[in-house]
């Protein structure tokens, strides 16, 4: 893991994604899933652009099934940004920075000016 982006479990996942006081993106991977270790220099990158006005964490669904069960994660990579305690938007599948990027966007800059 990197200073940028952290792990979550299910007993931590309401501390820290649901009473966030900002945007947290949730990225849901395992080990043996190659596209999310592909997405993972992505998420990275991600999180360093973000890194004043947005969290990003990782979940391993296969160590916490709560959490993914609870969401309905049914393929991984799944990304769900969460707002204000709840889920905001969703991607599954991997995908490019810039699509990441565009889906925070649109919920960090509202929320920037009064920051």
């Amino acid at each position: 893991m990197s200073e940028h982006v952290k792990d979550v479990s299910d007993s931590s996942f309401e501390s820290d994604v649901l009473k966030s006081d900002r945007p947290v993106l949730v990225d849901f991977w395992a080990q043996w899933c190659a596209p999310c270790r592909m997405l993972a220099p992505t998420v990275e990158a991600v999180a360093e652009k973000y890194a004043g006005s947005a969290t990003v964490v990782k979940l391993n669904v296969d160590d916490n099934p709560a959490v993914s069960q609870r969401y309905g994660i049914k393929g991984i990579p799944t990304l769900i940004l969460f707002k204000d305690g709840k889920e905001e938007e969703r991607i599954v599948g991997a995908t490019s920075k810039e699509g990441i990027a565009r889906m925070i966007d649109k919920h960090v800059s509202s929320g920037a000016a009064s920051a």
